[in-house]
Protein backbone atom coordinates (compact mmCIF):
# COMPACT_ATOMS: atom_id res chain seq x y z
CA UNK A 1 0.00 0.00 0.00
CA UNK A 2 1.54 3.23 -0.74
CA UNK A 3 0.71 5.96 1.35
CA UNK A 4 1.75 10.06 0.63
CA UNK A 5 1.02 12.70 2.67
CA UNK A 6 -1.42 15.88 0.40
CA UNK A 7 -2.70 19.18 1.35
CA UNK A 8 -5.37 20.61 0.24
CA UNK A 9 -6.77 24.18 0.49
CA UNK A 10 -10.08 24.99 1.91
CA UNK A 11 -11.85 28.31 2.92
CA UNK A 12 -11.91 31.73 1.87
CA UNK A 13 -8.26 32.43 3.06
CA UNK A 14 -7.13 29.10 1.06
CA UNK A 15 -5.88 27.72 4.44
CA UNK A 16 -4.37 24.01 4.20
CA UNK A 17 -5.86 20.91 5.19
CA UNK A 18 -3.10 18.47 6.02
CA UNK A 19 -3.51 14.43 5.77
CA UNK A 20 -2.70 10.93 4.08
CA UNK A 21 -3.72 9.77 0.47
CA UNK A 22 -3.66 5.68 0.46
CA UNK A 23 -3.54 4.13 -3.07
CA UNK A 24 -3.42 0.42 -3.59
CA UNK A 25 -0.37 -1.04 -5.29
CA UNK A 26 -1.80 -3.26 -7.33
CA UNK A 27 -4.29 -0.76 -9.06
CA UNK A 28 -5.53 -1.29 -12.77
CA UNK A 29 -6.60 2.65 -13.75
CA UNK A 30 -8.33 4.31 -11.90
CA UNK A 31 -9.72 3.34 -8.44
CA UNK A 32 -13.02 4.29 -6.12
CA UNK A 33 -12.53 6.44 -3.48
CA UNK A 34 -12.61 6.37 0.28
CA UNK A 35 -12.69 9.92 2.14
CA UNK A 36 -12.42 9.90 6.01
CA UNK A 37 -12.09 12.40 9.02
CA UNK A 38 -12.37 11.86 12.72
CA UNK A 39 -14.72 13.07 15.36
CA UNK A 40 -14.98 15.91 17.80
CA UNK A 41 -11.49 17.10 18.12
CA UNK A 42 -9.70 14.35 17.33
CA UNK A 43 -7.36 13.74 15.04
CA UNK A 44 -5.87 10.97 12.12
CA UNK A 45 -3.03 9.75 14.18
CA UNK A 46 -6.38 8.26 16.12
CA UNK A 47 -6.86 4.83 14.76
CA UNK A 48 -7.60 6.14 11.27
CA UNK A 49 -4.66 4.92 9.53
CA UNK A 50 -6.15 1.58 10.92
CA UNK A 51 -9.03 1.61 8.93
CA UNK A 52 -7.57 3.04 5.90
CA UNK A 53 -5.02 0.55 6.06
CA UNK A 54 -7.72 -1.98 5.77
CA UNK A 55 -9.73 -0.13 2.74
CA UNK A 56 -6.51 0.45 0.55
CA UNK A 57 -6.12 -4.01 0.88
CA UNK A 58 -9.40 -3.92 -0.49
CA UNK A 59 -8.60 -1.95 -3.73
CA UNK A 60 -9.82 1.89 -2.66
CA UNK A 61 -7.66 4.72 -2.62
CA UNK A 62 -8.41 6.26 0.93
CA UNK A 63 -7.83 9.92 2.10
CA UNK A 64 -7.73 10.51 5.88
CA UNK A 65 -7.70 14.48 6.45
CA UNK A 66 -7.50 16.74 9.37
CA UNK A 67 -9.78 19.67 9.66
CA UNK A 68 -8.48 23.15 9.89
CA UNK A 69 -7.43 24.20 13.87
CA UNK A 70 -6.84 20.49 14.35
CA UNK A 71 -3.52 18.16 13.71
CA UNK A 72 -1.39 18.83 11.28
CA UNK A 73 -3.59 21.42 9.25
CA UNK A 74 -3.37 25.21 9.56
CA UNK A 75 -5.34 26.88 11.17
CA UNK A 76 -5.85 29.84 13.99
CA UNK A 77 -6.35 29.28 16.87
CA UNK A 78 -5.84 26.03 17.20
CA UNK A 79 -8.29 23.78 18.55
CA UNK A 80 -11.25 25.33 17.16
CA UNK A 81 -14.76 23.40 16.44
CA UNK A 82 -16.65 25.68 13.92
CA UNK A 83 -18.90 23.44 12.35
CA UNK A 84 -19.81 24.94 9.19
CA UNK A 85 -15.51 25.46 8.60
CA UNK A 86 -15.60 21.65 9.01
CA UNK A 87 -17.95 20.46 6.53
CA UNK A 88 -16.04 23.27 4.30
CA UNK A 89 -13.32 21.38 4.84
CA UNK A 90 -15.43 18.11 3.56
CA UNK A 91 -16.37 19.62 0.48
CA UNK A 92 -12.67 20.72 -0.18
CA UNK A 93 -11.58 17.09 0.21
CA UNK A 94 -14.19 15.58 -2.21
CA UNK A 95 -13.21 18.49 -5.27
CA UNK A 96 -9.69 17.01 -4.26
CA UNK A 97 -10.15 13.79 -4.88
CA UNK A 98 -12.38 13.67 -7.71
CA UNK A 99 -9.90 15.29 -9.53
CA UNK A 100 -7.27 12.74 -8.46
CA UNK A 101 -5.73 11.60 -11.35
CA UNK A 102 -5.83 7.81 -9.88
CA UNK A 103 -9.11 8.19 -8.75
CA UNK A 104 -13.02 7.15 -10.14
CA UNK A 105 -14.59 10.70 -9.26
CA UNK A 106 -18.00 8.56 -10.09
CA UNK A 107 -16.94 6.25 -7.01
CA UNK A 108 -16.88 8.19 -3.79
CA UNK A 109 -17.78 6.95 -0.71
CA UNK A 110 -17.87 9.14 2.91
CA UNK A 111 -16.65 7.39 6.03
CA UNK A 112 -17.51 9.37 9.26
CA UNK A 113 -17.16 8.55 12.63
CA UNK A 114 -18.85 9.95 16.34
CA UNK A 115 -19.07 13.72 14.99
CA UNK A 116 -18.15 13.30 11.78
CA UNK A 117 -20.88 10.67 11.35
CA UNK A 118 -23.25 13.39 11.63
CA UNK A 119 -21.23 15.42 9.23
CA UNK A 120 -21.06 13.00 6.21
CA UNK A 121 -24.89 13.34 6.26
CA UNK A 122 -24.30 17.05 5.86
CA UNK A 123 -22.33 16.56 2.75
CA UNK A 124 -23.83 13.67 1.47
CA UNK A 125 -27.73 14.29 1.51
CA UNK A 126 -26.86 17.36 -0.73
CA UNK A 127 -24.49 15.57 -3.26
CA UNK A 128 -26.36 12.74 -4.71
CA UNK A 129 -23.22 11.66 -6.70
CA UNK A 130 -21.94 10.04 -3.39
CA UNK A 131 -21.80 6.60 -3.69
CA UNK A 132 -22.67 5.21 -0.31
CA UNK A 133 -21.87 6.64 3.06
CA UNK A 134 -20.58 4.77 6.60
CA UNK A 135 -21.20 6.14 9.51
CA UNK A 136 -19.78 4.98 12.63
CA UNK A 137 -21.17 5.54 16.36
CA UNK A 138 -22.48 8.95 14.84
CA UNK A 139 -23.91 11.94 16.10
CA UNK A 140 -26.91 12.51 15.01
CA UNK A 141 -28.93 14.56 17.35
CA UNK A 142 -27.33 18.00 19.32
CA UNK A 143 -29.76 17.86 22.20
CA UNK A 144 -29.35 13.83 22.54
CA UNK A 145 -25.61 14.30 22.84
CA UNK A 146 -25.64 17.21 25.33
CA UNK A 147 -28.34 15.32 27.49
CA UNK A 148 -25.60 12.32 27.86
CA UNK A 149 -23.70 14.52 29.60
CA UNK A 150 -26.29 15.31 32.33
CA UNK A 151 -27.53 18.47 33.27
CA UNK A 152 -24.88 19.64 35.59
CA UNK A 153 -22.38 18.37 33.46
CA UNK A 154 -24.37 20.67 30.58
CA UNK A 155 -24.62 23.69 32.94
CA UNK A 156 -21.23 23.84 33.41
CA UNK A 157 -19.95 23.44 30.09
CA UNK A 158 -22.30 25.98 29.06
CA UNK A 159 -20.89 28.59 31.38
CA UNK A 160 -17.21 27.65 30.07
CA UNK A 161 -18.68 28.46 26.30
CA UNK A 162 -19.99 31.36 26.93
CA UNK A 163 -16.57 32.65 28.47
CA UNK A 164 -14.95 31.21 25.35
CA UNK A 165 -17.30 33.16 23.42
CA UNK A 166 -16.81 36.79 25.19
CA UNK A 167 -13.04 35.93 24.57
CA UNK A 168 -13.48 35.44 20.91
CA UNK A 169 -15.84 38.46 20.98
CA UNK A 170 -13.11 40.56 22.10
CA UNK A 171 -10.23 39.39 20.36
CA UNK A 172 -8.50 36.89 23.10
CA UNK A 173 -7.02 33.46 23.12
CA UNK A 174 -9.65 30.72 23.16
CA UNK A 175 -10.82 29.66 26.43
CA UNK A 176 -10.25 25.69 26.65
CA UNK A 177 -11.53 22.18 28.33
CA UNK A 178 -10.35 19.31 28.33
CA UNK A 179 -11.64 16.71 25.23
CA UNK A 180 -11.52 13.33 27.21
CA UNK A 181 -11.57 12.90 30.89
CA UNK A 182 -12.69 11.11 33.82
CA UNK A 183 -16.02 10.75 35.91
CA UNK A 184 -16.69 14.18 37.53
CA UNK A 185 -14.04 16.46 35.10
CA UNK A 186 -14.97 19.42 33.31
CA UNK A 187 -14.36 18.16 29.78
CA UNK A 188 -16.19 17.03 26.50
CA UNK A 189 -16.71 13.87 27.20
CA UNK A 190 -16.00 11.82 30.80
CA UNK A 191 -17.93 8.29 30.36
CA UNK A 192 -15.65 5.54 32.07
CA UNK A 193 -15.28 4.04 28.28
CA UNK A 194 -13.39 7.63 27.20
CA UNK A 195 -11.22 6.92 30.37
CA UNK A 196 -10.22 3.31 29.86
CA UNK A 197 -10.39 3.17 26.33
CA UNK A 198 -9.63 6.65 24.97
CA UNK A 199 -5.75 7.05 25.92
CA UNK A 200 -5.44 3.49 23.86
CA UNK A 201 -6.26 4.79 20.84
CA UNK A 202 -3.43 7.35 21.10
CA UNK A 203 -0.06 5.86 19.61
CA UNK A 204 3.07 5.71 21.43
CA UNK A 205 5.21 8.65 21.37
CA UNK A 206 2.06 11.08 19.93
CA UNK A 207 1.64 14.19 21.94
CA UNK A 208 -2.63 14.50 21.59
CA UNK A 209 -3.82 17.85 22.48
CA UNK A 210 -6.73 17.37 24.26
CA UNK A 211 -8.15 20.69 24.92
CA UNK A 212 -11.22 22.01 22.95
CA UNK A 213 -12.52 26.18 22.32
CA UNK A 214 -15.38 25.95 25.16
CA UNK A 215 -17.41 27.72 22.57
CA UNK A 216 -18.66 24.86 20.76
CA UNK A 217 -20.87 23.78 23.58
CA UNK A 218 -22.98 26.85 22.62
CA UNK A 219 -23.57 25.13 19.06
CA UNK A 220 -23.59 21.64 19.36
CA UNK A 221 -27.21 21.15 21.11
CA UNK A 222 -28.26 23.01 17.79
CA UNK A 223 -26.60 20.70 15.54
CA UNK A 224 -28.93 17.53 13.82
CA UNK A 225 -27.99 16.19 10.68
CA UNK A 226 -30.56 13.89 11.92
CA UNK A 227 -33.12 16.12 10.09
CA UNK A 228 -31.79 15.13 7.16
CA UNK A 229 -32.60 11.20 6.75
CA UNK A 230 -34.92 10.85 4.14
CA UNK A 231 -32.66 12.77 1.65
CA UNK A 232 -29.78 9.97 2.02
CA UNK A 233 -30.78 8.40 -1.28
CA UNK A 234 -27.78 6.31 -1.35
CA UNK A 235 -26.75 3.11 0.18
CA UNK A 236 -26.33 4.33 4.15
CA UNK A 237 -24.33 1.62 6.58
CA UNK A 238 -25.05 3.13 9.99
CA UNK A 239 -23.02 1.03 12.90
CA UNK A 240 -24.49 2.06 16.45
CA UNK A 241 -22.64 0.73 20.09
CA UNK A 242 -25.92 0.03 22.16
CA UNK A 243 -24.11 0.92 25.35
CA UNK A 244 -23.12 4.04 24.17
CA UNK A 245 -22.94 6.85 26.69
CA UNK A 246 -21.13 9.49 24.02
CA UNK A 247 -23.80 9.50 20.64
CA UNK A 248 -26.94 8.16 22.01
CA UNK A 249 -28.50 5.03 19.48
CA UNK A 250 -32.00 6.06 19.41
CA UNK A 251 -31.01 9.52 16.86
CA UNK A 252 -29.04 6.37 14.65
CA UNK A 253 -32.01 4.47 15.07
CA UNK A 254 -34.33 6.72 14.04
CA UNK A 255 -32.42 7.90 11.03
CA UNK A 256 -32.18 4.49 9.98
CA UNK A 257 -36.23 3.92 9.78
CA UNK A 258 -36.59 6.70 7.42
CA UNK A 259 -33.17 6.64 4.83
CA UNK A 260 -34.03 4.81 2.23
CA UNK A 261 -31.35 2.49 1.80
CA UNK A 262 -29.74 2.90 5.24
CA UNK A 263 -28.74 -0.28 7.08
CA UNK A 264 -28.25 -0.19 10.63
CA UNK A 265 -26.06 -2.72 13.05
CA UNK A 266 -25.75 -2.87 16.27
CA UNK A 267 -22.75 -4.23 18.40
CA UNK A 268 -22.68 -4.64 22.20
CA UNK A 269 -20.56 -2.26 23.39
CA UNK A 270 -19.56 1.64 24.15
CA UNK A 271 -18.72 4.76 22.12
CA UNK A 272 -14.56 3.82 21.69
CA UNK A 273 -14.66 0.41 21.98
CA UNK A 274 -15.12 0.15 18.18
CA UNK A 275 -11.79 2.14 17.27
CA UNK A 276 -9.92 -1.33 18.96
CA UNK A 277 -9.32 -4.92 18.80
CA UNK A 278 -10.78 -7.26 19.10
CA UNK A 279 -14.69 -5.30 17.89
CA UNK A 280 -12.37 -2.75 15.35
CA UNK A 281 -11.84 -6.34 13.48
CA UNK A 282 -15.56 -7.14 12.89
CA UNK A 283 -16.64 -2.85 12.42
CA UNK A 284 -13.94 -2.71 10.14
CA UNK A 285 -15.08 -5.96 7.99
CA UNK A 286 -18.35 -5.06 7.91
CA UNK A 287 -17.43 -1.84 6.25
CA UNK A 288 -15.19 -3.21 3.59
CA UNK A 289 -17.74 -5.42 2.70
CA UNK A 290 -20.29 -2.55 2.71
CA UNK A 291 -18.23 -0.76 0.34
CA UNK A 292 -17.12 -3.87 -1.93
CA UNK A 293 -20.84 -4.00 -2.61
CA UNK A 294 -21.78 -0.68 -3.40
CA UNK A 295 -18.82 1.34 -4.35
Amino acid sequence: IERTDISFASGDKNELCRGWLYLPDDRRGRVPAVVMAHGFAAVKELRLDAYAEKFAAAGFAVLVFDYRHFGSSDGEPRQLIDIGRQLEDWRSALSFIRLHSEVDHNRIALWGTSFAGGHVVEIAASDPKIRCVISQVPHLDGFASAAVAGGAQAARLAMEAARDAASGLIGLDPHYVKVAGSPGELAAMTSENVATTWPKMVPQGFSFDNRVAARIFLHLPLYSPERLAEKMIMPWLIQIATRDMTTPVAPAERAAERAPLATLTRYEADHFDVYLPPLFDKVVAEQVAFLKKHL
